[in-house]
């Protein structure tokens, strides 16, 4: 999730289609009329840094990206199609799009079971109050950091 849209990175996207990065983002400058700021948006610099402290990748001027990564919306995604116009790139955008339509459909099943569980709290007394707590804590999307993956050398 970035800028509240659900996205995936071009060096992501590069991965599924078997092609570099630096191929990817020439082929979508090379049609960037087909992808308006609601299909594909590049990160801001605060982004991308946040983005590195995350999936820890290298600095700048240490073998990372030399240039801002670009995020693609699930209409986007769409669009690439379009643009790679390969058997694999046709075959792996279906996937894709499959993926984003299981997630929106995870969501909305999530959704309905929260409201479902808010009308059983008003029907039912006291008695249930400590189980539907429960279970609401366990619908609540995880909020705690999460620890750094890798090696960590000490200071000395």
């Amino acid at each position: 999730m970035i800028r509240g849209k659900k996205v995936m990175l071009d060096s992501d996207l590069a991965i599924f289609y078997a092609v570099k990065t630096k191929v990817l983002n020439q082929a979508i400058k090379r049609n960037i009329d087909r992808f308006p700021e609601d299909f594909m948006f590049q990160l801001s610099e605060k982004e991308q840094e946040s983005l590195r402290s995350q999936i820890v990748t290298s600095n700048k001027g240490r073998g990372g990206r030399r240039y801002q990564v670009y995020a693609f919306t699930e209409q986007g995604v769409a669009m690439l199609s379009a643009v790679l116009k390969s058997q694999k790139a046709i075959h792996i955008s279906i996937l894709i799009m499959r993926s984003f339509i299981q997630l929106r459909e995870l969501l909305a099943t999530n959704t309905q079971l929260r409201r479902k569980m808010e009308e059983m709290e008003g029907k039912y007394d006291r008695k249930f109050a400590v189980v539907f707590r429960v279970i609401q804590k366990l619908l609540q999307e995880e909020t705690k950091p999460k620890d750094e993956i890798g090696f960590q050398a000490q200071k000395k």
